[in-house]
């Protein structure tokens, strides 16, 4: 079991659990096993290839949403490669290519531009396209890949006249950390708009936003969703979530550099919302942490805050049973998805170390980094 206060490693540091993201994995796999769907690692939530070996005994591949993302997957996991993008740039197209098995297209214009290299390529690629059912409950703008203007998928009115020949599959993602009555709920929407076209269809792709490894997560609607689709048309199923991987399998550990106060003790440590975990500020949320609980909960409060120059790095509201001092450690929860692959290194913040831990081995240092990582990029 994981000993923060044993541990030498220097924070702050991203640790992800061995046994945490076995329990996932688990569950994945099981919804595989009594559907027959297809379930794919969205690389966009969840990098850590160090975990690549691990999770390729459990799931079919990766899906992409770049060139790099595409390369990432097919070196370090292998397996299927799927990848969609809004656009793709055509100096990188033949590579992409050469490295996934399904590529999926925003629009039949972009199918049109590019299916010419596709029929001239050796390699068998499968290709699809990402419709826009305009439909979904996600409640947070920034997240809706179906809010007015999206530039996510292609609507029924603008299939009207399209040439669709030669597409395979059917992609639509417009869900977000939801359960599957939602799902229920947009399968229907995607029916009464495409479902035309799905009969002569090998594969529709559910897209990502399910939160299947949550503890209320309904798995018996959602694999009663996978197998009416596949006996209705006849169709293989795939999904591909990010965040449902890594959900509650790793930590943030920082520590306290400082205590001030301006009409509440503010604390500032060496991890930051705006570098380490931008989610806090883009969602935005609050992380729990171990061992504390909500403004005036317990006996000393304080807002929590990281060390640049940004006024509005602030990390949350927290109450603790004992005051807070100099060199303090701090344990952020649910932190492996969506904060190694959205970190940054603004005001030349150190990026937090990765590390992994298991049973057996404890915890391992997988990756530092240091003064070049950060001028590098500049």
């Amino acid at each position: 079991m994981l000993d923060f206060e044993k541990d030498r490693l220097a924070t702050p540091y991203y640790v992800v659990d061995e046994g945490l993201l076995k329990q996932n994995l688990g569950i994945l796999q099981g919804v595989q096993a009594r559907t027959g769907c297809k379930i794919l690692l969205a690389q966009k939530g969840y990098s850590m290839y160090s975990t690549y070996p691990l999770i390729k005994k459990y799931l079919y591949g990766t899906t992409a949403s770049s060139l790099y993302e595409a390369r990432l997957g097919r070196e370090e996991m292998g397996g299927e490669v799927h990848i969609f993008s809004p656009a793709y740039q055509d100096d990188e197209f033949a590579e992409i290519i050469g490295l996934c098995d399904h590529i999926v297209f925003n629009t039949p214009e972009q199918w049109q531009k590019f299916r010419p290299q596709i029929i001239a390529s050796k390699k068998k690629v499968s290709c699809g396209l990402r419709v826009n059912p305009e439909y979904a409950e996600v409640e947070t703008e920034l997240y809706n890949p179906c809010a007015p203007g999206s530039r996510l998928g292609t609507t029924l009115a603008n299939l009207a006249g399209k040439d669709l020949s030669g597409l395979e599959g059917l992609h639509f993602h417009t869900m977000c950390e939801q359960n599957s009555d939602t799902l229920a709920r947009t399968l229907l929407e995607v029916e009464s708009k495409f479902g035309y076209l799905l009969p002569d269809l090998k594969w529709l792709n559910f897209g990502g936003g399910h939160h299947i490894t949550r503890k209320d997560y309904d798995l018996t609607t959602l694999e009663a969703c996978i197998i009416r689709m596949q006996e209705k048309y006849d169709l293989e199923i795939y999904l591909e979530p990010g965040e449902a991987i890594a959900l509650n399998t790793g930590y943030l550990v920082a520590t306290v550099l400082a205590v001030m106060e301006n009409g509440i003790e503010i604390v500032i440590l060496d991890t930051s919302a705006a570098c380490h975990m931008p989610d806090v500020l883009e969602m935005p949320y609050r992380p729990q942490i171990i061992g504390a609980g909500m403004l005036a909960e317990k006996a000393y409060n304080y807002r929590l805050a990281g060390p640049t120059c940004l006024a509005g790095d602030i990390i949350g509201d927290y109450s603790f049973d004992e005051p807070l001092f100099a060199g303090a450690k701090l344990v952020f929860c649910d932190m492996a998805h969506y904060t190694m692959v959205k970190n940054n290194t603004f005001n030349g913040i150190k990026l937090p170390s990765i590390a992994y831990y298991s049973e057996e081995q404890g915890i391992q240092l997988i990756k530092e980094f240091g003064y070049e990582d950060f001028k590098s990029r500049l």
